[in-house]
């Protein structure tokens, strides 16, 4: 039972991931190509960017009820991080919504709302990743005494904030591909080199990772060089990357979204190696596991069983949004 439910976790962890890190991959790119594209990401994210979060939603339920001293640790010791997140998750709707749905489009609220998506788009990955960093870095200490070494030491440091960077440029690597193809239903042209500028900062930010680690003594190296399923996602996630630009030039757009979908699968998967069973490491306390912070059986049983009951009428109706606005709205065109 305990399994299934971990499973499931790890499923809507990668689905807001790839989804939702796309959407808020497209607010990030057009910080750096301006308003060009503007009416490409608007088109592209309106239908679904609230859906998206669903699975991050799902994902906060299932700590709540199956792991409540992970989730009652996250949201005490790192609840600056987690606010800043949600403050920008809130930003970025409410500017996106006013920006696109707007009937007035009065030229300086539009540019406004178009700078609030923006930086919102880019400020919320980054304290997520940095949220994800502490968690790891073993840095909350429940005996603490000082605000700073209670609250703020455990996040901000180098490596959440590294970790927060590879956030943003996986995100903006995510959204770079999936644009291509939206460009082409739009039939508009996105420049090509986007995927492969954001491939470079996702390469280059991740290396960052491993050196603020090392820099701070986590040894994230070892961990992966001793975990042989983290070697293994690591190296067909590498592997992957010229069938992806190869997919790219030729304008297989839906092995490219599969592709680096499948990278971004793996790389969580890679890190998920490394951590089990642990989720939160602590300072001078015994880390809380997956096993030590498991809810009573009665609980997961029945959580288990909304799961069960919710995703038949969850699933169905997403596809079929996707459907709607996707494809039904903007047939492909035949070339």
């Amino acid at each position: 039972m305990l399994t299934v439910i971990v499973i499931i976790l790890g499923l809507a962890l990668i689905l807001y991931t790839v989804l939702g890190g796309a959407d808020f991959g497209a607010g990030i790119l057009e910080i750096f190509t301006g308003r060009r594209h503007e009416k490409i990401i608007s088109e592209a994210i309106a239908p679904v960017w609230e859906a998206n979060h669903v699975w991050l939603i799902l994902v906060v339920v299932i700590l709540f009820v199956a792991f409540p001293p992970i989730y009652a640790t996250v949201s005490l010791y790192l609840h600056i991080p987690l606010l800043l997140a949600l403050i920008g998750i809130i930003f970025r709707g409410t500017a996106f919504a006013f920006r696109h749905y707007d009937v007035v489009k009065e030229r300086t609220a539009h540019r406004y709302y178009g700078h609030v998506f923006r930086y919102a788009s880019l400020l919320t990955p980054f304290f997520m990743g940095m949220t994800l960093g502490a968690t790891m870095l073993g840095r909350i200490n429940p005996e603490a005494s000082t605000f700073a070494e209670l609250f703020l030491w455990p996040w901000f440091n180098l490596f959440s904030a590294s970790l927060g960077l590879f956030t943003v440029a996986l995100f903006a690597y995510l959204a770079a591909v999936f644009l291509v193809g939206e460009a082409e239903v739009f039939d508009q042209h996105l420049d090509s080199r986007y995927p492969r500028y954001a491939l470079s900062g996702s390469v280059g930010t991740g290396l960052l990772v491993f050196g603020a680690a090392h820099f701070q003594g986590f040894p994230l190296l070892a961990l992966f060089w001793n975990s042989p399923l983290s070697l293994v996602c690591i190296a067909v996630t590498t592997l992957l990357i010229p069938f992806l630009l190869a997919a790219l030039r030729k304008g297989r757009i839906w092995w490219t979204r599969l592709l680096v979908g499948a990278q971004v699968g793996l790389i969580l998967l890679g890190w998920f190696a490394i951590q089990y069973p642990v989720v939160i490491r602590l300072y001078g306390h015994p880390d809380l596991t997956l096993l030590n912070s498991r809810a009573p059986d009665t609980a997961l049983f029945t959580l288990l069983i909304a799961i069960v009951v919710g995703t038949p009428l969850v699933i169905p109706a997403f596809g079929y949004l996707f459907w709607v606005f996707k494809f039904a709205q903007n047939p492909p065109q035949p070339k």
